[in-house]
Formats: structure tokens, C-alpha cells, sequence
């Protein structure tokens, strides 16, 4: 890495996000850690990280094209990325294509069936209460966004599915759902953040109908089905085909 980083700003369960000598933007560094279930399942992965990294680039380069603001500056080495600070609104996105997962054990809805027009949930970002979900009440209750904030969260992430959907059907991928972290950057600017990849997106390989070798995320690693650094590598790797130069700022 040529840039240099100042102190450790912030860590999660995923990454570290370090000051520079720009107080505009900070880097962040991509760790090899796979967690589940609110960090109550834990374990090192190696690769993980520098795919995580290589993937969420070439995702955030190509929300960019169809015009969504991101905080995305550029990659400085495989594992690093530059990005503008953003102050992280305390809010999960998540975009529901295809009922699985939670959704399923809390309704009745079957498995697999298709969300037209696709789910939009909120959830309280706080471990300590396990990210909850949010009726409308309860966030107006918070006063975690404005009504008008609201809107734009909604008519964002729903922009960012209307763009992944299509890219990654064309890579023979089902896009199930994803979750997504927005902010404000010190432009005022409602910008999509953290990452896309494998962690956060729910994604099914369209060349099986093996419902457990379909799986090429994070869900591997949940249910113990292993394989996990390969399926993270073939995302990466199909992605990779279709966006083979990421920016660099290194």
C-alpha cells in the first residue's frame, strides 16, 4: 500500500477504518473475519478479505455508472480502499427479491417465492438490542431520519436493486437480497456505504438448481455447508469479467 494511513478510527467485524491526512475521506482495510448470528459465530477465513474488497469495488463502480452516489473513492491494493467519510445513518437496509431466510421463519410466506415489488425493510443498527426491526412507528418513535430522509432512503436502495438485479442475472446470478448501510458524506450527500458482496448480498448461482450448491455467500458459512472462499472467489471472479479495472488511488 503507497498511501498511508493514519490511526485506527474504527473497527467492526469486517473492517478497519483509518483516518488520512484528507479529512474528507478515510481508508478502509477489509479483514479475513466471517461472522454470523451478531458475531456469536466467528472464524478466519483466509482470502476473504482481499475478495470482499475486490468485489465491493467493482459493485460500487458499477452503482456508479447508473448514477447512485456512493462512498467509493478508489482501491489503493487488494485489500485496501479509499472512500469518502460518511457519517453512517443507524440503519439496515435490506432488499428482499426472493422470500428466504428470516422472512420465511417469520411468515408464512414460502421459500422462494418471488417479492414483486421487492421487500424494503428497516432495521435498528445496534448489536446490543440485535438489530431489530423497525415498524414505522417505532422509527418515527427514534427520530433516527426525517420523513423526507425516509423517502430518499427508500427511493435509493430501491434505485441500487432496479441496477444489481440486471448486472448480476447477467453473470448468471439471482440477486436473492441484500443488505445495504447509507450516510451522509460532509456534503450533506445520501450516499450508499460499507460494502456489496458476498457478506451482504444473498446471491444464487443460475448454472445449478442444487438448492445448497446455489449458495455462493455468506449463508455457507451460516449453515456449514464450507466451501465458503470458493464461492466468494467464483462472485469474484464473474464479476471481475465483467469489471476487470477497477479506479486505483493508490
Amino acid at each position: 500500500m503507497t498511501l498511508s494511513h493514519g490511526a485506527l478510527l474504527y473497527e467492526g467485524k469486517a473492517k478497519r477504518v483509518y483516518a488520512v491526512d484528507q479529512d474528507d475521506r478515510v481508508l478502509v482495510e477489509y479483514k479475513n473475519d466471517a461472522t454470523a448470528f451478531n458475531a456469536l459465530k466467528r472464524e478466519q477465513i483466509e482470502d476473504k478479505g482481499r475478495l470482499n474488497c475486490q468485489i465491493s469495488a467493482r459493485l460500487f463502480e458499477v452503482l456508479e455508472r447508473d448514477g447512485i452516489p456512493t462512498h467509493y473513492l478508489g482501491l489503493v491494493d487488494e485489500t485496501w480502499m479509499a472512500v469518502q467519510k460518511v457519517e453512517v445513518i443507524p440503519l439496515e437496509v435490506v432488499l428482499r427479491n426472493v422470500a428466504t431466510g428470516s422472512l420465511c421463519k417469520q411468515t408464512p410466506i414460502a421459500p422462494g417465492t418471488s417479492l414483486e415489488p421487492a421487500l424494503l425493510d428497516l432495521y435498528y443498527k445496534d448489536d446490543a438490542f440485535g438489530d431489530p426491526l423497525l415498524t414505522e412507528a417505532r422509527l418515527e418513535l427514534l427520530q433516527l431520519v426525517t420523513a423526507e430522509q425516509r423517502v430518499a432512503i427508500e427511493r435509493l436502495a430501491r434505485h441500487v436493486n432496479a441496477a444489481l438485479v440486471p448486472f448480476f442475472r447477467s453473470l448468471d446470478l439471482q440477486l436473492v437480497d441484500f443488505k445495504l448501510e447509507l450516510g451522509c458524506n460532509t456534503a450533506g450527500e445520501l450516499v450508499v456505504a460499507d460494502e456489496i458482496s458476498p457478506d451482504t448480498c444473498r446471491l444464487w448461482d443460475l448454472r445449478t438448481t442444487d438448492p445448497q450448491e446455489r449458495i455462493l455467500d455468506k449463508d455457507r458459512f451460516r449453515q456449514d455447508l464450507g466451501g465458503v472462499i470458493e464461492a466468494y472467489g467464483e462472485v469474484c471472479k464473474r464479476v471481475q469479467g465483467a469489471c476487470p479495472n477497477p479506479r486505483n488511488c493508490g
